[in-house]
């Protein structure tokens, strides 16, 4: 694999040191910075001054679990934008979806491939990069600005992961269109996913209409296909919009 042109770190929180210490070295020889904690204590400490890029994070901690410490994460203004891909060897549907319900942006299953996680990583890395890009995105009561990930609804600022900012530019700059389920999990997530079924898509839909309050209207449910951000803000509601 190539290495990174960005010097990026990742921190990760797992308490099985034989696997922590082996993905640390394998990220280090990748071309990474990274540093690893043995649990959720620690992990927070690490977070302020390491300053990671991004977060591997195990759902089963000691002493916090690892959807919790998401939970914190991104419900911290300074901390909220930093991807979490977490790790865990509870494959049930429900655990996915609590995982991204708290606002991972993806879940990996226990035991997986050192390859299968690298490409993963480095599609949440280069989604971050692409969304750099200075511009102010404005639809009604939103204003977007893409190069420090800040949303407003009617000036008052709102908290989103950086895979819920990524989902609602995605909508606003293809407004009037509709974007299928499998189109939405190739462009937000970064990559064709073989594991995340489409209902991946559906969970954060959910949650983004859920924290952009009003504006939730703008997003319709075409049913059977996927989603469609309105062309305007003052159009009707059409009555297929909502399969909540």
């Amino acid at each position: 694999m190539s290495t990174p042109s960005i010097l990026y770190k990742i921190l990760i929180i797992d308490d099985e040191e034989d696997l922590a210490s082996n993905l640390s070295y394998r990220l280090n020889k990748e071309g990474f910075i990274a540093q690893y904690v043995l649990n959720g204590t620690d992990g927070l400490e690490k977070l302020k001054t390491f300053q990671p890029d991004l977060i591997l994070l195990d759902v089963m901690l000691p002493d916090y679990s690892g959807l919790e410490i998401c939970r914190l994460i991104k419900a911290d203004s300074q901390q909220a934008h930093i991807p979490v891909l977490m790790i865990s060897a509870r494959g049930e549907e429900i655990d996915r979806v609590m995982g991204f319900e708290v606002g991972a942006d993806d879940y990996v299953l226990k035991p997986f491939s050192v390859r299968e996680l690298l490409l993963r990583l480095k599609a949440i890395l280069r989604r971050s990069q692409k969304d750099s890009s200075s511009e102010t995105l404005t639809f009604g009561a939103l204003k977007l600005d893409k190069s420090s990930h800040q949303v407003w609804l009617n000036d008052q600022e709102l908290i989103l992961t950086a895979l819920e900012f990524k989902l609602l530019s995605t909508f606003v700059e293809r407004r009037g269109r509709t974007q299928n389920r499998n189109q939405l999990l190739s462009d937000v997530w970064g990559y064709e996913v073989t594991e995340i079924n489409t209902r991946t898509v559906d969970t954060h839909v959910k949650r983004l209409r859920e924290k952009i309050g009003i504006a939730g209207n703008y997003i319709q449910t075409i049913r059977g296909v996927g989603y469609r951000f309105r062309h305007e803000p003052d159009e009707q509601i059409e009555d297929d919009q909502d399969e909540r």
